[in-house]
């Protein structure tokens, strides 16, 4: 059962490439404010789940609502923008746009929403001082360390005050350092803003920084705290 106050659940999700199952019967759901992490081995479904969630794939069946709206029923441009105004990402390999300067790319969210330029740069400075890159500005991706880069790709995600943030295995690439430096400041900016984060890692140290633990193996989905 789903709890009613979820900000984004998913019921019975079930999806296939092909003969194979990536989905079999998977159900999730997050609360405004939490963190949960999406755990299990390479192959589980994970990805496939954090993908479905975000409406960037719609499962073969089941249900998906976000803030009472049922995700998976919606049309594509309709998705797409809620991706624009409500959903941030960050992914394993912070996937900025390298010829675009690191304030340009933070910007990127507010300015494709149709954010003026100077008020989509003003917050993008804003949202680099408080992940600690504010002094990058000017600079290209190219031109800066994983956990700088990374650490943009969160500022990023955060400018467009978005109310899901999907983290795809976003210290991945990084070493322990910088990986906890980028999970601290992730956790602790999402959490201010009462944002919720969909965590996929397979990290225990990542997973660690979550409120609450969800499993994923053979396209199903098991809740650790409710189920223990």
């Amino acid at each position: 059962m789903i709890p009613e106050a979820s900000l984004l659940a998913a019921h019975d999700l079930r999806k296939t490439y092909g003969s194979t199952p990536a989905l079999d019967g998977a159900s999730f759901s997050v609360h405004p404010g939490e963190v949960v992490a999406v755990m299990g081995p390479s192959g589980s479904g994970k990805s496939t789940l954090l993908h479905c969630l975000a409406g960037i794939i719609t499962p073969d069946s089941g249900t998906i609502t976000y803030a009472g709206r049922e995700l998976s029923a919606m049309p594509d441009a309709e998705r797409s923008a809620l991706r624009r105004s409500d959903f941030g990402f960050v992914f394993q390999f912070g996937q900025l746009v390298p010829e675009l300067t690191c304030l340009e790319n933070v910007a990127l969210p507010l300015r494709l929403d149709g954010v003026k330029r100077k008020a989509a740069e003003r917050t993008a400075r804003e949202w680099m001082e408080r992940l600690e890159v504010d002094g990058l500005g000017a600079q290209r991706p190219g031109e800066v360390s994983g956990g700088q880069g990374q650490r943009v790709a969160v500022a990023r995600a955060l400018a467009g005050s978005p109310k899901v943030i999907f983290a795809d295995e976003p210290t991945g690439a990084l070493d322990s350092l910088n990986g906890e430096r980028v999970m601290e400041l992730l956790t602790q900016a999402a959490r201010t803003t009462n944002a919720a984060v969909v965590l996929v890692t397979h990290e225990a140290r990542v997973a660690a920084y979550s409120d609450r633990d969800v499993t994923v193996r053979d396209g199903r989905a098991r809740d650790l705290e409710h189920s223990a």
